[in-house]
């Protein structure tokens, strides 16, 4: 864990969150280690807002990209590869006194890779955006992986989204335990604000010797 010097440092309203803390000994074994994937290159500097270092951006990236999205032929990858980080941020939350929280806002342009047979965002596609959390960038600012598999998903659909919808995925970390955590999200039309579908899930770090 960082020390309280280091948090307060990162947490400076627009400043950059200073570089991406070292391991703690105890998640030295990991299973997903975002440093150990490969770099896709994307460079986030000019596209990706917020107040976290250009590090931690990059490897956000990658994990979603190499371990949320995978090849071409895995379960949407058309769509996985169309969305687009555009903030990422660490805060402290004062509900939590003080304590850290991650957001991630993403963007994606609904296509037909997307619908359902009534030619809307199809709940399965909208459960796949809701489950790519900001638990990674929590975890690389506090020295712990928070790369997990998830456990549960509670999901809620308020509107459809038709094919040209830009979507606003707005995902927020609530807590990190040794192995438990957990993450809400938003899914909002950015043109018009109207809420699309929410979702509250937890993870957990799988024991690697036992995988």
């Amino acid at each position: 864990m960082s020390n309280p010097k280091e948090l307060s440092a990162h947490l400076q309203p627009f400043a950059e969150i200073h570089p991406i803390a070292q391991p703690n000994s105890s998640s030295a074994a990991v299973w997903v280690d975002p440093a150990s994937l490969p770099d896709y290159g994307d460079d986030l500097t000019s596209t990706t807002a917020g107040n976290v270092s250009d590090d931690i951006k990059r490897l956000t990236n990658n994990t979603f990209l190499a371990y949320g999205v995978g090849g071409e032929d895995a379960f949407g990858f058309t769509t996985g590869r169309a969305v687009k980080f555009v903030d990422i941020r660490v805060d402290r939350s004062v509900e939590q006194h003080g304590r850290l929280q991650a957001t991630t806002i993403a963007e994606v342009l609904v296509n037909k890779n997307m619908l359902n047979g009534a030619g809307m965002l199809h709940g399965a596609c909208a459960a796949y955006l809701i489950d790519n959390t900001p638990l990674v960038v929590l975890g690389l600012v506090q020295g712990t992986n928070g790369v997990g598999v998830t456990q549960s998903m509670n999901l809620m659909f308020h509107s459809p989204a038709s094919t040209g919808t830009r979507l606003r995925i707005i995902s927020t970390s609530i807590t990190m335990g040794g192995r438990i955590m957990s993450a809400k999200c938003e899914i909002v039309s950015k043109d018009t604000g109207r809420m699309v579908a929410s979702g509250w899930l937890s993870k957990m770090q799988p024991i690697v010797n036992k995988l």
